[in-house]
Parts: structure tokens; sequence; C-alpha cells
């Protein structure tokens, strides 16, 4: 099993970084991109026999805790066998 965290500035938060990528894009042409966000993302690999349950809530953890700065942060996760 695998499980990939999104990470994202919060909607609320400037992103510099995104602006600086949309004015690039706007700079080569590209005008129809209104905005971008920049994010992380993170793939974790999970022992062979892990339980879902278990699995579940040590990733949430692990994204809540170690990932992401919940004041500024959001995230979100998926799971693929």
């Amino acid at each position: 099993m695998k499980a990939r965290v999104y990470v994202s500035l919060k909607s609320t938060v400037l992103d510099p970084q995104g602006q600086t990528v949309k004015s690039a894009l706007g700079s080569l042409g590209y005008k129809s991109i209104a905005d971008v966000r920049q994010g992380k993302f993170f793939e974790i690999a999970l022992e062979p026999g892990t339980l879902p349950e278990k699995a579940r809530g040590e990733i949430d953890t692990i994204a809540r805790e170690v990932l992401t700065n919940p004041v500024i942060e959001e995230y979100r996760i998926e799971f693929s066998d």
C-alpha cells in the first residue's frame, strides 16, 4: 500500500512562488492562466500487511504533525494498493 500526501498553502495565504510562475507563464505567451499555487507531494510506501485503519491514522498524524505547517498549509491524503 502507498499513501500520497499533497500539501498546499491555504487559499488565504499569499503564494509568491506561484505568482512568479504565473508571471513567467504569461511572459511565455500562456495568457489563459488565471492563477498558480505551488505545493509539495509526498509518496509514502507502507509495509506489506499494514492494516488500512492503522495506516490511515498514522499517515494522517504524520501529515498533520510533520509534513505540514497547520497555520499556513492544508493537506489531503490518497491511498492506493
